[in-house]
């Protein structure tokens, strides 16, 4: 109970099965014992602002179906900050904090939540500015794929495919949310190309890219992610586990 398509066990079922208690887990313990980890110095303090800044969002910002204020979403911005400390030492620890969370967490709010987003974490990190990024050979390749494919070079299409970009390099699986001709499609594709564009002139640091298109209603569950037979105890790999 607690999570979607759960329901309560009814009585005479509990009776058979051992209770077990569990407790919320120490968000802001385990941010702290995350980021010395990654060998930040003031991980105490830098755990509280981070451990704040999530429950104010979870109260103010609009309730959406595809926010996650939960322990994936702490890890994946704790793992890219450790990775921003490591490539940078010398840059000071908020802003390295303050620019994972930006970039985790930015490209999934809509557009109504941003304002008061910046509000917030401009209260919790006063005074701490993130520079802005230079994107460089990625932003110049996506702006020559949208030219060649005959599409306006928007500012908006553009920093999606960045963003879809960042959000690959920390997950593993990523979804595009937007109303029907949004640029969802344009954003995925113009960063393929461009990616695949960045590797043909040997830029360090970008693969080529291939594509499978899927539509998941054609293809049975079992077959997509695969399946384990109870009858025979054995796992039989689908199309995306093998």
């Amino acid at each position: 109970p607690g999570y979607a398509g759960r329901s309560e066990l009814p009585e005479n079922l509990k009776a058979l099965l051992r209770p077990m208690s569990m407790m919320t887990p120490d968000i802001s313990l385990i941010i702290e014992i995350m980021l010395f980890s990654e060998g930040f110095t003031t991980a105490k303090v830098l755990a509280k602002k981070m451990t704040t800044l999530y429950a104010m969002c979870v109260q103010q910002l609009s309730k959406q179906d595809h926010y996650d204020y939960g322990l994936r979403s702490v890890r994946s911005v704790l793992n890219s900050a450790g990775a921003l400390k490591r490539a940078d030492p010398d840059n000071a620890e908020d802003v390295i904090l303050l620019r994972s969370i930006r970039d985790m967490n930015v490209p999934k709010f809509v557009s109504q939540d941003m304002p008061l987003f910046n509000a917030l974490a401009s209260d919790l990190f006063p005074s701490t500015e993130v520079p802005a990024i230079d994107y460089g050979a990625l932003q110049q390749a996506i702006e020559a794929e949208l030219e060649l494919a005959g599409l306006q070079k928007h500012p908006q299409t553009i920093r999606k495919a960045i963003e879809t970009y960042e959000s690959k390099l920390t997950r593993h699986g990523n979804m595009l949310v937007g109303s029907t001709l949004s640029g969802k499609s344009t954003a995925w594709q113009m960063l393929v190309r461009a990616m695949c564009r960045l590797r043909r002139e040997n830029v360090e640091g970008f693969v080529a890219v291939k594509t499978f298109v899927i539509n998941p209603k054609a293809i049975p569950y079992a077959n997509l992610y695969g399946e384990y037979d109870l009858q025979t105890f054995e796992w039989t790999d689908g199309v995306l586990s093998k």
